[in-house]
Parts: structure tokens; sequence; C-alpha cells
């Protein structure tokens, strides 16, 4: 048998102003976006921040919906209004903000699978990785230098 390793590499910055500057606009977009998140049953505000190489930047927050599983996710807004917006721009990075109305976030807080899922379709498509920040409302900022960090092993249409 035959075992093979999965390692990814992390960058992980104390403060939002080690970031360099244009990430740092990003994440406050990102952060600007989350205070607007619909969450009135979860009570957790995420919202997301897409930077394209043009410089054009697209926006999403999570939107819920008494019926679940109906709401999305902030990522999936963001890469779904990047797509809409702008079909044929190439996404540099991407900053992703939560905080928690019953507890302080201060550790990164990743995307969920099915918003890493969507996320690697981008990359995939475009052919180039996408650097990914995320953090919770305070405190530390990881960064992966592709999505495909956050899903290694993922599910592309090469099987279908």
């Amino acid at each position: 048998m035959k075992k093979q390793k999965i390692e990814i590499q992390l960058e992980v910055f104390e403060t939002l102003s080690e970031l360099p500057t244009d990430i740092q606009e990003l994440m406050n977009k990102a952060q600007q976006a989350r205070e607007n998140a619909y969450a009135p049953y979860s009570r957790f505000k995420v919202g997301a921040a897409i930077q394209l190489a043009s410089g054009n930047i697209a926006v999403g927050n999570n939107q819920e919906n008494a019926a679940y599983p109906s709401g999305l996710c902030a990522e999936r807004v963001a890469i779904f209004h990047s797509g809409a917006l702008f079909p044929n721009e190439k996404i540099n990075s991407m900053a992703i903000s939560a905080r928690s109305s019953n507890q302080l976030l201060s550790q990164p807080i990743a995307p969920c699978g099915a918003c890493r899922q969507s996320m690697a379709e981008y990359e995939q498509k475009q052919k180039s990785p996408i650097a990914v920040y995320f953090m919770g409302e305070t405190g530390k900022i990881t960064k992966v230098a592709s999505v495909m960090d956050l899903l290694p092993l993922g599910f592309d249409a090469e099987f279908l």
C-alpha cells in the first residue's frame, strides 16, 4: 500500500495592519458587507469581498431564510455576484470576515464545504489560484494561496 501525504501552507497574520494595503481594503469591504448580512436565525453574519484583476470588487453576505437551507453563504453570494457582473474577469483574491451575536469570534473562520466547492469551480475555470484571506470579527487572519488548499482532493468537471 502506498501512502500519500497532503500538506497545505497557511500564512497567519496577527493583525489587519500586517496585510498588504489592498488586502486590508478588501477585508474592510468584507467587514462592511458582513454588517449587512441577513442572519436573523443563526445570528452569525459573514461578509466576503472579491478582488478582480481589473481592480473591480464584488461583495456578498450571507442571506438566510426560514425555510432552511434556502439561504446562501456570503462566499457563494460574492463569487456568483462576481460571475454575474464580471464573467470574464480573473479573481485575484477573496477576503472573508465572520461575526456572531452569541460570542466574540477572535479566530479565523474558514468557508464551509459548499462554498469551498463553488470557489474551487471558479479557480479551475480561470486556471489560476485565488488567494483566500479569512478571519473572525477580530484577531488573526489566515491566508491560503489557493482555494485548493482548502479543498484538497476536490471534485471537478474532469470526473463528469
